[in-house]
C-alpha cells in the first residue's frame, strides 16, 4: 500500500454527524486512527531528537575541552563520529519522515475525507435547508470546516506533540545537568501554560464569531453576483454595495476583536520567552562558576533555552491558529449538521415501476401552516395518461409535484406509485423514475454534453446526440462557442445556462428528459417562459418526450394542455373540476372562465375571483 493511500480520502461516514465538537471530530476522522497514531509517534520522536541535538552539542563541547587542542579529533573519534551521524543522518531522516507524514499521508487525505463526508451529508438535506440559507454560505462552510479541521489535525501532530516531546525532553535533559535548573524550567512552564489557558478560550470564541461574519460576507456577495442581471435591471448597485459593506463592516469588527486578544496573547508569551534564556543560562553560569556543572552543560542548557524561547513564539502562533480553527469548526458544525428533515424510512426499498400509475389518496399538505398547499386531494392518474393541471398562482399545483417527488411528506393521506407509498421507498430510486422539465431550467456551468448527460450519466455520446436531435437542440449546439474557445457539445453554457436563450435552455432540458427516459414525466410550466412561436417550434419535441409516459403537466398557458387526456382544475388547494378540454369548456365553470379571460395565453388571476 502506498503511504499516500494509508488514509482513504473517500470513505463513507458512519451515520449522521454529531452536533458537539469532540464526537464530531471522532465522526469525521473515523478510519484515520492508525495513520494519525504513526504520524504522532514520528512527531514525538522528532521532538525528542530536537532536544538531543543540545545534548550532543554539550558532549562535543566537553570532549573538546577535555582533550589537548592538537588531539581533539584523534581522542574523540567516537563522540565526533556519533555527532556527525546524528546531525547529517538521523536528524534529517526523522524530520523528513515527520514532514512526509504531515504533507503526504495526513493533510491531503484528511482534507478530502472531511470535505466529502460533510458534502455527502449536506446533499441529503431537504430543499427547505437550502431555501433557508445562502448557497455561497453553505459552500464556504463546507470548505471552511474541512480546511480548519485539517489544520487542527496537522498542527496538533506537527506542533503540539512535537513541542510537548521537546519540553518533556528538555526537562529530563536539564535534570541530568542540575535538578534546580530543571525545576526553574518547570516553574516557567506553569506560567506559560497558565497564559495559554487564559487566552485560548477567548481566541476560540472570537474566532467562531469571525468565521460566522466571514461566511455572511461570502453569502451576501455570492447572492448579489448570482443575481447580477436583476441588480443591473433595477439599478440597485448602490443598494447591494451598502448590503455588502454592512456585512464587511461586521466582519471587520469581529476581526478587530480577535486581533486585540491575539496581540495581548502574543505580547505576554514573547515577554515570557525572553525570561527563559536569562533564567536557565544565568542559573547554569552560576552553578558552573562554583564548579558544579561543566562547560558542556552550559552549552546544552543555552541551546535548550534558546530553542524553547524560539519555540514559544512558534507554538503560541500555532496554538492561536489551532484554537481559531476549532472555533471555525464549531461554527461549521452549527450550520452543516442539523439532522435531515426528510429521510428514508427504515427498511425503505427501491421503487419498482410496473405500470407507472400515480395516486394521490386523501392528500393534505400546508407547509406546516393552517392555510395554503393542498387539501384532501383524491386523484388517480392512469398508466400512460397525460394529465394537465390548471389553477391560479397558489392553488397548489407545484405542491402536488413536490409531494410526488417527496420533497416534502404529506401531512395527511399518501402519494402512491403502482400502489407503493413514496414514503416507503428510497428517495433516490423514486426520483430516478421521474423525469422533470421546469420553467426555470436548471443548467450547470459545464459543457452542453455534460448538461444533457445529467439525465443519464452512463449514457454514451451517441445517445446524448440522439436525445439532442429529438429535442431539436442538435443544430444550435453545434454552433455554440464559449469564452475559452470550446465549441459545439464541449462549449460551457455559463452559470445557470445564462448564455442560452429561453428556447435553447428548454431544448437542453427536453434532451435531458429524453435521455433519462423515466416512466413518469412532470412538466412544470415547461413552456410558459417562451413566446408562442418558440413554443410551437418545440411542441414536436415535447410530444416525443411525453410518448409512452405517465405525464403531469402544469401550465398557465391553457393552449398547451388542450391535447391532454384529462385536465384537473385546482382552486385554493382543492380539485374543483376535472375533464377533457372540451368537456370543461362546455361546463362553463372555472376552467372556461380561465380560457375566456386569458391575456396573452396565460390565466388571468382575476378569473378565479369571479
Amino acid at each position: 500500500m502506498k503511504l499516500s493511500n494509508w488514509i482513504d480520502p473517500f470513505a463513507h461516514a458512519d451515520g449522521p454527524p454529531p452536533r458537539h465538537l469532540t464526537p464530531f471530530l471522532r465522526w469525521v476522522l473515523r478510519g484515520t486512527g492508525p495513520a494519525l497514531t504513526a504520524a504522532g509517534a514520528i512527531s514525538i520522536v522528532a521532538g525528542i531528537v530536537e532536544v538531543m541535538a543540545a545534548l550532543v552539542l554539550g558532549w562535543v563541547v566537553d570532549a573538546a575541552l577535555n582533550a589537548p587542542p592538537e588531539n581533539v579529533f584523534s581522542h574523540n573519534l567516537g563522540t565526533l563520529g556519533f555527532a556527525l551521524a546524528f546531525f547529517l543522518l538521523a536528524r534529517p531522516v526523522f524530520f523528513g519522515g515527520n514532514a512526509l507524514m504531515q504533507n503526504i499521508v495526513v493533510a491531503p487525505n484528511v482534507l478530502n475525507l472531511v470535505l466529502q463526508r460533510l458534502h455527502r451529508f449536506t446533499l441529503g438535506q431537504s430543499v427547505t435547508f437550502f431555501d433557508n440559507d445562502f448557497a455561497g454560505r453553505i459552500a464556504q462552510k463546507e470548505m471552511q470546516t474541512a480546511r480548519a479541521l485539517t489544520d487542527v489535525v496537522v498542527e496538533t501532530l506537527q506542533t503540539v506533540l512535537f513541542a510537548l516531546a521537546s519540553v518533556i525532553g528538555a526537562v529530563l535533559l536539564l535534570g541530568t545537568v542540575d535538578g534546580r535548573i530543571a525545576a526553574g524550567l518547570v516553574v516557567w512552564l506553569v506560567v506559560y501554560f497558565g497564559i495559554i489557558r487564559y487566552y485560548m478560550p477567548r481566541v476560540r470564541k472570537l474566532s467562531t464569531a469571525r468565521a460566522a461574519a466571514r461566511a455572511n460576507v461570502t453569502g451576501q456577495i455570492v447572492d448579489t453576483v448570482s443575481n447580477i442581471k436583476t441588480v443591473k435591471l433595477f439599478a440597485h448597485a448602490d443598494h447591494e454595495d451598502r448590503a455588502a459593506l454592512g456585512a464587511m463592516s461586521r466582519l471587520r469588527d469581529r476581526t478587530l476583536d480577535y486581533g486585540r486578544v491575539s496581540v495581548a496573547f502574543r505580547f505576554w508569551l514573547m515577554a515570557l520567552a525572553g525570561v527563559l534564556p536569562v533564567l536557565l543560562v544565568g542559573g547554569a553560569l552560576w552553578y558552573w562558576s562554583r564548579g558544579m556543572i561543566s562547560a558542556g552543560d552550559i552549552a546544552a542548557t543555552g541551546a535548550v533555552s534558546l530553542r524553547l524561547a524560539q519555540m514559544t513564539g512558534w507554538v503560541s502562533f500555532t496554538l492561536m491558529g489551532l484554537y481559531a480553527n476549532l472555533g471555525e469548526v464549531e461554527d461549521g458544525i452549527r450550520t452543516l449538521t442539523p439532522a435531515h428533515a426528510l429521510v428514508d424510512a427504515p427498511g425503505a426499498t427501491e421503487l419498482a415501476i410496473t405500470r407507472a400509475q400515480v395516486e394521490f389518496s386523501g392528500v393534505s399538505f400546508a407547509y406546516g401552516r393552517e392555510k395554503g398547499g393542498v387539501q384532501d386531494i383524491g386523484l388517480t392518474i392512469a398508466p400512460g395518461e397525460k394529465l394537465g393541471i390548471v389553477g391560479a398562482s397558489g392553488a397548489g399545483k407545484s405542491t402536488l409535484v413536490a409531494l410526488l417527488l417527496r420533497l416534502y411528506d404529506t401531512e395527511k393521506g399518501a402519494v402512491l406509485i403502482d400502489g407503493q407509498d413514496v414514503r416507503d421507498v428510497t428517495q433516490e430510486s423514486l426520483r430516478r423514475q421521474i423525469g422533470m422539465v421546469t420553467q426555470e431550467t436548471a443548467m450547470f456551468n459545464r459543457s452542453a454534453l455534460d448538461n444533457i448527460r445529467y439525465g443519464r450519466p452512463d449514457a454514451t455520446d451517441d445517445a446524448v446526440f440522439e436525445a439532442a436531435r429529438q429535442a431539436e437542440a442538435h443544430e444550435f449546439i453545434l454552433d455554440l462557442r464559449d469564452f475559452a474557445g470550446r465549441t459545439g457539445y464541449d462549449a460551457h453554457l455559463g452559470e445557470r445556462g445564462v448564455k442560452l436563450s429561453g428556447g435553447q435552455r428548454q431544448r437542453i432540458a427536453l434532451a435531458r428528459a429524453l435521455l433519462k427516459d423515466a416512466p413518469i414525466l412532470v412538466l412544470d410550466e415547461a413552456t410558459s417562459a417562451l413566446d408562442s412561436e418558440v413554443e410551437a417550434s418545440i411542441q414536436a419535441a415535447l410530444e416525443r418526450v411525453m410518448r409512452g409516459k405517465t405525464v403531469l403537466a402544469i401550465a398557465h398557458r391553457l393552449s398547451t394542455l388542450s391535447s391532454m387526456d384529462r385536465i384537473v382544475v385546482l382552486d385554493a388547494g382543492r380539485i374543483v373540476e376535472t375533464g377533457t378540454h372540451a368537456e370543461l369548456l362546455a361546463r362553463g365553470g372555472l376552467y372556461a372562465r380561465y380560457w375566456n379571460r386569458q391575456s396573452g395565453g396565460f390565466i388571468d388571476p382575476k378569473a378565479a375571483a369571479e
